[in-house]
């Protein structure tokens, strides 16, 4: 049986390669990972950047499924943290709505992705973008910092994802809210697809059930949790049926199986204000300790 710890360096190993690939290697390979898979659309997965403000080519390698920053109510100064960062494509997004005033911070756990987000950051100039290399797990930020988190395609990969989300909600300020593009799964995801240490690594067998996602969130605690975009992926035939029988294939293309990529928005809470000793005595009458 695969650990924890052997997932996550498999994880590591392979965008460690990715790193070193162009984005156009990366769309003809099996998510990223040169598998050996048939070519597939880079619209399959991943969102269009290209038109956006703070596009840098060179940090897109094509690896998300959503376009979190678009939804993720960024505003100028805001700090950002971006979980996942890879090669720095929606950090440089997000410094573009927080401005000079603003900080992005993102935190990836693969020293290859580090280095070459760093380099782009230093190309561009960019003193307000730092990258942390640390586990989404146990996040290398202090509580309460960030205002608003974003992460692409990145969750899914994370074996425990009640610590990333508990983590997120730590380093969230009291009233920021995180919105995060993932893969989630409706109905049971086929054995032969799930256990693939090449799909978990770089596509969907680290999904988890869509309701599952939804109730992690709100375990950790936060609130207003709603999916902001649902979009169903159809892999080709060619990728399907290395890993799946032909009832399996049956029941996918019947829909009693669904992968999709979604985005969803949480809120964590504002802290209660504490009453006064004079509130508390309206409410119960000095001197009583029912409040």
């Amino acid at each position: 049986m695969t650990t924890t710890n052997e997932l996550k360096q498999l994880v590591k190993e392979k965008y460690g390669e990715i790193a070193s690939q162009s984005k156009e290697q990366n769309e003809t390979s099996c998510c990223g990972i040169g598998c050996g898979c048939a070519t597939i659309d880079e619209a399959l997965m991943a969102e269009n950047y290209s038109k956006l403000a703070g596009y840098v080519a060179d940090a897109d390698l094509g690896l998300g499924c959503g376009l979190p920053t678009e939804y993720a109510h960024i505003k100028a100064g805001d700090v950002v943290v971006d979980l996942g960062s890879g090669a720095g494509n929606d950090a440089f997004i997000a410094r573009a709505v927080t401005g000079a005033t603003g900080k992005v911070i993102g935190v990836d756990m693969t020293e290859k992705m580090i280095e070459k987000a760093r380099l782009n950051a230093e190309k561009m100039g960019f003193n307000n973008v730092e990258f942390r290399h640390g586990d989404i797990e146990q996040l290398p930020l202090s509580a309460n910092v960030a205002d608003v988190v974003v992460s692409n395609c990145v969750m899914n990969l994370v074996p425990n994802k009640q610590k990333a989300f508990t983590e997120t909600f730590r380093v969230l300020k009291p009233g920021g809210h995180f919105s995060i593009s993932d893969i989630v799964l409706v109905g049971e995801l086929p054995e032969g697809l799930r256990k693939s240490a090449e799909m978990y690594a770089g596509c969907i067998s680290g999904a988890i059930q869509k309701d599952e996602y939804l109730d992690v969130i709100k375990a950790a605690g936060f609130t207003h949790v709603e999916v902001q975009k649902n979009k169903k992926i159809t892999l080709p035939h060619e990728i399907l049926s290395t890993y799946l029988n032909e009832q399996e294939l049956a029941q996918v293309q019947a829909g009693s199986l669904g992968i999709f990529s979604i985005t969803v928005y949480g809120e964590k809470p504002l802290a209660p204000k504490p009453a006064s000793a004079a509130a508390k005595a309206a409410c119960c009458g000095e001197g009583s300790s029912c409040c």
